[in-house]
This record gives C-alpha cells, structure tokens and sequence, in this order.
C-alpha cells in the first residue's frame, strides 16, 4: 500500500488549533472503522477462501497490519470499486481483496504503536511456518503485551522475548498451535482476549480462554471480535449467550471469506459531534449504523447528556449542540478510548464532571490520564487524577502548546479546546494519522462549511 505516512509525524511542529467564530454547522464524512477493519484483515487472512473489505480505513495502523500480513504470505490487493461502496468510505470506493495463502517467515512486523498489530497478530505468527519478529515504537515496548505472551505458551507456541512480556520479541510459528484452554489476565486490555480468540478457529483444539482478573475494559470490543468472528462462520460460546461468566470458547472450523463493508470509526466522529457541542452548532455524520458494537455509538448519550441531542436518521446521526454545556458523572469503563474528547468537552462545561472506571487507560499509547490532566491544566484548567480516572472542574482556558506525546486522541482534544480557547497550539498533529488520516483537512473543512468562517485555520 501506497499514500500513507507511516511514522508518527514531526514531533515538534506546532499547529495553530482553529478557533470557530459562531456555530459550526457541516457534514463531515468519517472514513471506516479501525477495529473493524484490523480485525477483518485477520480473519480474512485466515480463511479458506479469498475475501473483500470494502470502505478499509487507510492509516498508519491498518497499512501496519496489512503490511505485516503480506510479510507472512497474505496476499492483499487495492482496487477501486464502482462507486457503490464509496458514500462515508475511506478513499471512495477503495476495496481491498485479501487472498489467504499458507503463513511462514522468517518476516520481521513493524507494529507501530499499534495495540491491534502487537497484540493480534502473535497468535496469527504462531501459526506460521518460520520465525516472526515483532517490534516498533519505542513506546510499544512499555505497553503491556505478557497477557498475550503468556497465554501463547500455554497453548504451545514458543516465543523469544527475554524475559520482558514485551517487545521486541520474536514467535517461531510451528505451523499449528494445539489451543485449548487457557487462563489470562485481561484488566488491562480487552485486546488479549480478542488477540486469542481471532486466531482460535485455526488452532486444533481452538480455544477456551478464561478471564481470572478483575473487571474488564472495552467489552464492546470483544462483543465486536465475537460477531465478526461469527459473520465468518466460527461457533464461539460467550457469557452473554448464557456460557459461563468471563469465559469464550471457539471451535476450530474453517473460516468464510467475507465480503465486509466496513462501518465508519464512531470513536473518531467524536472530536466532530463535541465541535456541535461546544459551538452550539449542528455536524451529521453520514452512514452512522442503527446496531454496532462499535463503543464509539455510546457518544450519542454522552453527549446528550452534556447538553446536545441527536437524531438518527438514513442520511446518518446529525447531533445538535444547545449552547450549554453540563459536566457529568460518568462509568468510561467499556467505552474509555472516548475519554479525551469528552475530557475536553468537560473542561468547557458550566459544571464539574467526574469520568470514572478508566485506570486502564494509563497503559494506552501514553499514560491518557497523567497527560490530559498536565495539558488541560497547562491550560489554565483544574483538572485532577483520581484512582481509576479524572476529576475536572471548568476554568477559563488560556492558548499554549498542547503535547500530544505521538497520541492520536490527545492531538483530537487538543482540537476540540481549540475550538474556543484563542492560540492553542497542537504538537505534532500528524500523530493522528494513526487512524484518521488528514484530520486537519477534516477539521477545517467543518469549519468552512460553517456560516462563518474560522480564524487560524
């Protein structure tokens, strides 16, 4: 794949945030969904049969992925559709024909920083013939990864990484991994029970993972894993299918070559329905589904209960700010990655807020709870840590430099303030590329689209 900056962009240019001058009031159209397309690419690489995404979202993270599968044999080409898929999709009607092929290395896997490639694609490595290396940012070697590690030698698969539980690291697949049952610790990131179950159809026994710690984050996410799991033809058993709490189960079987369309990333429409929110304007994002498991879809709450209200539609969820902005009491435990966002919405509600249930996210691409509370309050806010998340009390903000610290949702936040504190300055905005390629083109085309123009832009 071609056309996407792969590095996390200049980490010390600034970029003038743009202040609006009245109600914001666009369309913006938000290309496809990250989860879903970093998961589509897997079990379409796994399958028995050739398979399309269509709509993929072309970022740093899914050009990741896909370069990584290609190292292993996975055949993945670009073509154009006829337009029938291009409304709401990323690069029109790009689609992507995935071509499965029998996995080997030896293949060296640039991950990034990218909790979707070091996290899913081991087990997909153990399943190789050859030795596959695994490393990336510097930050990807202090993310927590020995869930995953762990659980793979359980199963069989014999992994290099000195001891550390993190990168870099290296699988030498054996071609098959038995599975079975297996016991991991999952607190900090639903992704290790996702990374096991992708994988479990092609183990011999599949598996059964059972999750021994305490509550889980992001349970949307594996809810996503097991339905896309299922759209492909694997039989998985879960709790909420009345199986045994905090256990999946997935027998080996073959999986279908799909063809996916990939839904819009709802997680990414939230620096665009907070602009509605604190401009007192009106954004409708075209394409917004009725059902998903997408944790982004939670925003159409969290909102409203800040102040908006929205509406769904066939043409796509169009959310209306009022004016007024209400802090809140909230649980972020299953939705966290929104947490920055509705951080900085927070910070310019006429009350305080208290976002609870997101300890976890101290381990995402930098310490998100450690870094929003430095930078708002940078800012003139008063922002405060507590246990398992933050406590924010609005004060008037002051312009200054954001640091992003290469995370594409803090340069989002940063955005967001920026919308009505004059001379807010973003630190490598290009870090967004991770998965929202050309944000700044997005955010001041909604901009421009408003009856009154933006300054700084």
């Amino acid at each position: 794949m071609t056309g996407i900056e792969t590095s996390p962009g200049d980490h010390t240019a600034l970029w003038p945030a743009p202040t609006a001058d009245g109600a914001v009031d666009a369309t913006v159209t938000v290309p496809g969904s990250k989860s879903v397309t970093n998961r589509g690419l897997i079990l379409a690489a796994l399958a028995a049969e050739p398979g399309w995404l269509r709509r993929p979202l072309r970022s740093r993270d899914t050009v990741l992925m896909a370069d990584a599968l290609r190292a292993m044999g996975v055949g993945i080409e670009e073509t154009v559709s006829d337009g029938a898929f291009g409304a709401g999709g990323s690069g029109g009607g790009e689609a992507w024909r995935v071509i499965p092929a029998g996995l080997h290395g030896p293949a060296t896997i640039d991950v990034g920083n990218a909790g979707t490639v070091m996290r899913f694609l081991p087990p997909v490595a153990s399943l190789s013939d050859g030795p596959v290396r695994f490393d990336g940012d510097p930050r990807s070697h202090e993310r927590p990864l020995h869930g995953v590690i762990d659980a793979l030698r359980s199963l069989g698969a014999r992994i290099d990484d000195d001891g550390r539980g993190a990168l870099p690291m290296t699988v030498h697949g054996g071609g098959a991994l038995d599975g079975g049952p297996v016991r991991i610790d999952a607190s900090s990131s639903s992704q290790f029970v996702s990374a096991l179950l992708l994988s479990a159809p092609r183990f011999n026994q599949g598996v059964e993972v059972r999750h021994v710690g305490s509550a889980l984050p992001s349970l949307p996410h594996i809810r996503m894993t097991v339905d896309m799991l299922r759209a492909a033809g694997a039989r998985v058993d879960t709790p909420e299918a009345g199986g045994e709490p905090g256990v999946w189960r997935v027998a080996p079987s073959a999986l279908l070559g799909r063809d996916l369309v990939v839904e819009p990333d709802l997680s990414n429409a939230a620096p665009f329905l907070a602009a509605a929110l604190v401009t007192g304007g009106r954004v409708t994002i075209p394409d917004w589904p009725e059902h998903t498991t997408q944790p982004g879809d939670a925003l159409r709450q969290i909102f409203t209960d800040m102040g908006g209200s929205c509406e769904l539609t066939d043409a796509g969820l169009t959310f209306t700010g009022t004016g007024r902005i209400t802090g809140i009491d909230a649980d972020l435990h299953e939705v966290g990655e929104l947490t920055p966002v509705i951080a900085a919405v927070a910070a310019l509600a006429d009350s305080e807020s208290v976002l609870r249930g997101i300890a976890h996210l101290r381990l995402h691409e930098t310490d998100r709870l450690a870094a929003l509370t430095k930078e708002i309050n940078e800012l003139g806010g008063d922002v405060a840590e507590t246990e398992d998340g933050l406590r924010i009390n609005p004060r008037p903000l002051h312009g200054g430099i954001f640091h992003t610290y290469e995370d594409h949702r803090l340069a989002t936040a940063a955005a967001v303030l920026g919308l009505t504190v004059e001379g807010v300055q973003i630190e490598n905005v290009a870090t967004t590329a991770k998965t929202l390629p050309d944000f700044p083109g997005l955010w001041t085309g909604m901009l421009d689209a408003a009856p009154s123009a933006a300054r700084g832009a």
